[in-house]
């Protein structure tokens, strides 16, 4: 770590944008007597108190809980927070509302309707103009959409952000986090960014999307931001029909134990559905075949699982 110290000095926002928390924390060094954990904590962009602090484990009904609320809500994506607590009371959960509203702020979820956001956005932070009413979209890497869902595992969870071209519904990057810091939500535009770049780039108001990190990086490379109102998920209708296959198609089915597991099975899936179904309302191609058709570097098939 002392040797790095002049880099880390200069380079602190690029680690803390670049690096997910683990990988930071990993860096530390306690028995460095050259560099205080104070310091080092510093230049990481780690709060200090935090890196003594043992998390507790989710309790087995906390889970439960959360995986219920996502089943409901992706069956019914246009319920809110009240009509999915007389669901869960329903099915003989004791819980109120206003833990309802938590534990989907966590699951970083909303209804369709309007409504209050629960994916809280800093205040300070910047909105956007939705800029997808009326218009036509004709053609790959005009619009892609981004969003982030909640992937259940049998002792836990993960997120999920993935970035889709609305005309070919191909999924241009994706990745996966046990926690929802920005530094997953970063890196997944930058390796979108690295394939091509879209004109217009649209998601809810969350917190990571209108944050000021993942707002420079697409203002730096030219792409034109558009957010959808507040509180309407249905907005980004085709992110969300993403979710609801991958789900009912794999996540519900293969109940993932670990996050190497639901990684490996995730990519298998992602892998089939960018490069082997056909879709309908693309006149039965697949995404892939829409999504390069005027291009030249169409990417080799991996073989289907």
């Amino acid at each position: 770590m002392a040797d790095l110290l002049p880099r880390l000095t200069g380079s602190k926002k690029n680690l803390a944008s670049n690096l997910t928390r683990q990988d930071r924390v990993a860096l530390v060094e306690w028995d460095n007597l050259e560099l205080p954990v104070k310091t080092q904590a510093n230049l990481l962009s780690l709060n200090r108190s935090s890196l003594y602090y043992k998390p507790v484990l989710p309790s087995e009904e906390e889970i439960d809980i959360k995986h219920r609320i996502d089943r409901i809500y992706t069956a019914y994506p246009y319920m809110g927070s009240r009509r999915i607590t007389v669901m869960l009371n329903r099915e003989g959960v004791s819980i109120n509302r206003k833990a309802v509203q938590r534990h989907m702020r966590e699951m970083g979820i909303q209804g369709i309707h309007p409504g209050p956001n629960l994916s809280k956005r800093n205040l300070e932070h910047r909105i956007y103009p939705y800029l997808l009413r009326g218009l036509t979209i004709d053609h790959s890497n005009q619009v892609w959409g981004i969003d982030i869902t909640y992937i259940r595992l049998k002792g836990g969870w993960m997120y999920l952000v993935a970035i889709i071209d609305l005309f070919a519904r191909y999924v241009v990057a994706w990745d996966m986090d046990q926690s929802m810091e920005i530094g997953f939500v970063l890196r997944t535009v930058q390796t979108a960014l690295s394939k091509a770049k879209p004109e217009i780039m649209n998601s809810d108001q969350g917190s990571h999307f209108t944050s000021t990190k993942y707002i420079e990086l697409l203002e730096s490379a030219g792409v034109t931001i558009s957010m959808d109102g507040k509180g309407r998920a249905i907005d980004n209708i085709f992110i969300e029909r993403l979710w609801r296959s991958l789900k009912y198609e794999d996540i519900y089915t293969k109940e993932y134990a670990t996050p190497r597991e639901a990684r490996k099975g995730i990519n298998n899936w992602m892998n089939l559905y960018n490069n082997y179904r056909p879709h309908q309302s693309l006149k039965y191609q697949t995404p892939a075949e829409v999504y390069f058709s005027d291009k030249e570097d169409m990417p080799i098939r991996q073989e289907a699982h």
